[in-house]
C-alpha cells in the first residue's frame, strides 16, 4: 500500500486485519493451473455451513458453526471438562463443470410465497437448506445440503453464470447473472420454473444483489453499467452513472438504504438506490487516478466487496494485493487492511464476525472484521430505513440535520 500523502496517513496508521481461520482444498499447493480458482464462496443464512468453489469442478461444504464452536471448546477443554460435540462431516460436491457462483437458500413456513401450493410440487424447500451452483455452461444445479443429492437442474442461460442470489424474504426466488448479458429469476417453490428474463445490459453481467425487502434487484456489468430493477413488475427502475470502467460487484446495506458498487476504475461508490445520488466514494489508488487510467488496466481493479451486517463497514478486495475494511463514515482511509494476493471473492459471515476471502489457488482466508457496539442513534436509523425509502424520509416533519443523517448524507 502506498503512503497516502494527500490524507497525511501512512501504512502504520491503519490497523492490520487479523486472520481468523484458513481453509485449503488439498492437493498440490503449487498447482497454479487454470481451474483451481475460488471464484465464489457463501455462508448459509443460519451460519451452519460455509461453501466455496475450490477449483476443478468441486464445491466444499464446511459445517461452519460447529467448526467455530469446537475451536472454543478445544481451548477450554480440560478446564471445564465439557465433552466434545460430534463433528458433522464436511461434504464435497462434484458439479461436473467449473463452478463460478454459489448461493444458499432456505424458506420459512410463514413466508410460503405468492399463493403457491407446495404440496403439489416435487420438493418442499421450506424444510431443508439448499445450495445453488452456477456453472461454466450457463446451467444451474441445486443441491440438498443435508444429503448432497441434486434437486433441480435449471437450464436457459447461454453463457457462464457469474452470480447467484436468493431473495432474502424466504420466497425461494433465485436471481442469476450471466455473461449472456441477461439476468433470470427462478421460482424454486414452483419446481424451478423461470419467472422472468431481465434484459438491459449490453455486456457481461458480473454480479447482482437483492435489497433486504426483495423489492429491488441491483445488477452490474461491463461498460460501466449499474441497473436497478423493480421486482414487483420486473421493470427497470433506473441506471446509475458514475463509474469509468466495468462494474464487477454490488451489495445492499442491511437496511436497504445504500447500494455499494465496485469497479475496475479503482473505486467503490455508495449510492442512494431510490434517488441515484452518490453518498460516498472509496478510492483504492492514491493520488486518485485520471479518467484515462480509471478506464484501463491500472493494477488497482476492484474484484469484490461485501457490506457488513451492522451496516457500518464495507470489505473490499483489490488487485493491489490488499483486503480493506472501510467505515461508511470515512471515505478517505480504511479502518483495517491486510495483504492478500490474487483475491477473487469475499463475503461477510451472517454473525458479522469475519470476512471470507477466496483466492486463485483455491484457498479461503477468514479475516476478523471490525466490530463494535453501535450507537443507539445508528440502530434507530437502521430500523427507520428498513421501512422508509429516502423519498419518504423527505416528507418527515423533522429537522434538516436529522433528515440528512437518516439519508446517510452526513
Amino acid at each position: 500500500m502506498r503512503v497516502m500523502a494527500s490524507f497525511a496517513c501512512s501504512d502504520s496508521d491503519i490497523a492490520d486485519a487479523e486472520i481468523l481461520y484458513q481453509l485449503k482444498p488439498g492437493g498440490n499447493p503449487n498447482d497454479q493451473k487454470a481451474g483451481a480458482e475460488t471464484w465464489c464462496a457463501a455462508f448459509a443464512p443460519d451460519n451452519s455451513y460455509f461453501a466455496w468453489s475450490c477449483g476443478h469442478r468441486l464445491v466444499r461444504l464446511v459445517p461452519w458453526k460447529h467448526k467455530i464452536n469446537n475451536n472454543e471448546i478445544e481451548d477450554e477443554e480440560g478446564r471445564q471438562g465439557e465433552p466434545m460435540l460430534p463433528t458433522p462431516k464436511e461434504k464435497v460436491i462434484d458439479c461436473g463443470e467449473y463452478v463460478w457462483a454459489v448461493a444458499f437458500g432456505s424458506s420459512v413456513s410463514s413466508k410460503c410465497h405468492r399463493t403457491v401450493n407446495i404440496s403439489f410440487h416435487r420438493f418442499n424447500f421450506g424444510k431443508d437448506l439448499i445450495l445453488a451452483t452456477g456453472l461454466q455452461s450457463g446451467r444451474i444445479k441445486t443441491w440438498d445440503v443435508s444429503s448432497g443429492g441434486i434437486l433441480l437442474y435449471l437450464i436457459d442461460h447461454k453463457e457462464v453464470i457469474r452470480d447467484l442470489q436468493f431473495a432474502p424474504d424466504g420466497s425461494m426466488f433465485l436471481a442469476s447473472a450471466s455473461r449472456d448479458k441477461t439476468l433470470k429469476v427462478w421460482d424454486l417453490n414452483d419446481d424451478g420454473n423461470m419467472k422472468k428474463t431481465l434484459k438491459g445490459h449490453n455486456g457481461w453481467v458480473y454480479s447482482c444483489s437483492w435489497s433486504p425487502d426483495a423489492k429491488i434487484l441491483a445488477s452490474v456489468g461491463q461498460n460501466k453499467t449499474v441497473i436497478l430493477w423493480d421486482m414487483s413488475d420486473y421493470s427497470m427502475m433506473r441506471k446509475l452513472t458514475g463509474h469509468q470502467n466495468d462494474v464487477v460487484a454490488c451489495d445492499f446495506s442491511p437496511d436497504g438504504a445504500l447500494l455499494a458498487t465496485g469497479s475496475y476504475d479503482t473505486r467503490v461508490i455508495l449510492w442512494d438506490p431510490y434517488t441515484g445520488q452518490k453518498i460516498r466514494t472509496f478510492g483504492h489508488m492514491y493520488p486518485p487516478p485520471s479518467f484515462l487510467m480509471m478506464g484501463g488496466a491500472n493494477d488497482y481493479w476492484l474484484r469484490a466487496l461485501s457490506f457488513s451486517h451492522d451496516g457500518c463497514h464495507v470489505g473490499t478486495l483489490c488487485d493491489d494485493k490488499y483486503v480493506r475494511f472501510w467505515s461508511i463514515y470515512n471515505e478517505e482511509v480504511p479502518v483495517k487492511k491486510a495483504q492478500l494476493v490474487n483475491a477473487l471473492c469475499c463475503n461477510y459471515s451472517p454473525d458479522g464476525c469475519c470476512l471470507a476471502t477466496g483466492t486463485r489457488d483455491g484457498n479461503v482466508v477468514f479475516y476478523m472484521a471490525p466490530m463494535r457496539v453501535q450507537k443507539l442513534q445508528h440502530l434507530c436509523r437502521l430500523s427507520v430505513r428498513r421501512v422508509l425509502p429516502s423519498t419518504r424520509v423527505d416528507a418527515l416533519p423533522i429537522p434538516q440535520k436529522l433528515m440528512g443523517y437518516l439519508k446517510y448524507e452526513n
